[in-house]
């Protein structure tokens, strides 16, 4: 047997370690405890988050090492007695006999490798759990999600289905959001106070230029802008008002405006149209307030739409809202359903019923639904 001289300690690798020993532990044990604080040759923490060959966020897989290799499996190691070593031992360690420092090695070995494990499982945890957000979870894309950010009706899009950036949901089009149910408590009374969609719209077709004014009652959780833009293009598509070249109709947000079209609670909805002798609480409808300047939408009926149309028809309903109370204002009277199947009058009742007289009509949101 070979004897080590007290100022040495015995090395592991080479291809089974000395004759009739048990196998010493692997070289990356070893190399990962007995460099001076941890730290690899170029002094950074080997086990820091990010470092060079730091532990991975995965649990390593051990692999049995077979009788040939011992558990270190190295072809020379740090310091090996195997063909290549020559390595000095670092200074201030102290020398074991072999046979002792065997069997010092196995329990150095099983340590190291528990105390590794839980390493490798703790930074695997760090890693996988990510930084600290303040309990906010942090949407893909690298953007906080604070409550529903994708909310219907969002102002921060425009609707036009512009390139969005990788990763992020791709913006809701015009038409899903007038396709789109909304919460609204049927007997919310807003502020009473309103303000005035900004921008300008040109009249585009020919014929008589009518000028409105579209306002939205402060505080409703409703998008206003989507608001203004299904009334300029209901009533400026060739199935409304405009039908011939008859009229054209040119948003304004200030100066001189024929009607104010307003989107309003339902409690301020009655209060307007009550100044005009008209109750919309009954059916919580709306109404043209004749009166006044203005042409007043329910915004629960916006929001919520009616049976008669049903939920797959919002966009519809929402058209004949428009189409409906601008047609009083410009002196059309209620009509009623003409014959079985027909599609209903834009002027009749719609939000109420679709039949009369027997007659049951089909929802319709256009006067000249032909065109």
């Amino acid at each position: 047997m070979r004897t080590m001289s007290p100022p040495q300690r015995p090395t592991t690798g080479g291809t089974g370690g000395a004759a009739g020993l048990m196998p010493g532990p692997r070289k990356e044990y070893i190399e990962a405890f007995d460099t001076p604080d941890a730290l690899d040759c170029d002094g950074d923490d080997v086990f820091a988050a990010g470092a060079p060959g730091a532990v991975p966020p995965q649990r390593r897989t051990q692999r049995a090492a077979t009788p040939s290799e011992g558990i270190g499996g190295g072809s020379g190691g740090d310091g090996g007695s195997g063909p290549g070593g020559g390595g000095q031992e670092p200074p201030g360690k102290g020398a074991r006999g072999v046979a002792k420092g065997g069997k010092g090695r196995t329990f150095t070995g099983v340590a190291a490798a528990a105390v590794t494990t839980v390493l490798a499982v703790v930074v695997a945890g760090q890693v996988a759990s990510g930084p600290h957000g303040g309990g906010k979870t942090q949407a893909q894309g690298g953007s906080e999600r604070g409550g529903d950010t994708a909310s219907r009706g969002s102002h921060a899009d425009d609707g036009r289905g512009a390139a969005s950036p990788a990763g992020s949901p791709a913006p809701v089009t015009y038409d899903e959001k007038m396709a789109a149910l909304y919460p609204l408590d049927a007997k919310l009374r807003g502020s009473g106070a309103f303000r005035t969609v900004g921008g300008h719209d040109k009249a585009p077709g020919r014929g008589q230029v009518l000028r409105y004014r579209v306002d939205v009652e402060k505080g409703l959780p409703l998008d206003g802008e989507l608001f203004a833009e299904a009334v300029h293009k209901t009533l400026n598509d060739d199935r409304s008002w405009g039908h011939g070249g008859v009229r054209t109709f040119e948003r304004v947000s200030s100066g001189h405006a024929d009607f104010v079209i307003t989107l309003a609670s339902p409690g301020t909805t009655a209060a307007w149209c009550a100044k005009s002798g008209l109750d919309t609480t009954e059916d919580n409808v709306s109404c043209d307030s004749a009166s006044t300047e203005r042409v007043m939408i329910n915004a629960y009926r916006w929001a919520q739409g009616a049976e008669t149309f049903g939920d797959d028809k919002l966009h519809s309903y929402r058209q004949m809202l428009i189409n409906h109370e601008v047609g009083h204002r410009l002196g059309h009277n209620h009509e009623i359903c003409p014959k079985q199947g027909a599609l209903a009058p834009v002027m009749m009742q719609q939000t109420k019923f679709l039949s009369t007289d027997g007659a049951t009509c089909r929802p319709n949101a256009w006067p000249f639904p032909k065109g």
